[in-house]
């Protein structure tokens, strides 16, 4: 399966590195190396993470990281990485 970031993702990801940086870019690189590494994962198994809490829809999960919560949509061939947000926003 193929793994696509979608804009969205990449610009909310862009804005949580920039916020989590203000303290630390070490933290903030680690951050994006698990994350990506999570991500790839998917990969493997695409259905690992609970269903999402803020889709109705069964092929949206929910991939929980470090407080931070990062829907993505199965489809047949690819898993699109849709956004990241803290777990307590609903977005």
């Amino acid at each position: 399966m193929q793994i696509v970031k979608d804009r969205k993702f990449l610009t909310s990801l862009q804005s949580t590195l920039e916020f989590i940086a203000k303290d630390s870019l070490h933290q903030a690189l680690l951050f994006n190396s698990e994350l990506n590494e999570k991500m790839n994962s998917l990969e493997f198994m695409p259905f690992k993470f609970r269903k999402s809490l803020y889709h109705a829809d069964a092929n949206i999960r929910d991939l929980i990281y470090k407080g931070y919560c990062i829907p993505y949509l199965v489809e047949d061939e690819k898993i699109v990485i849709l956004n990241i947000f803290k777990s307590n926003q609903e977005r």
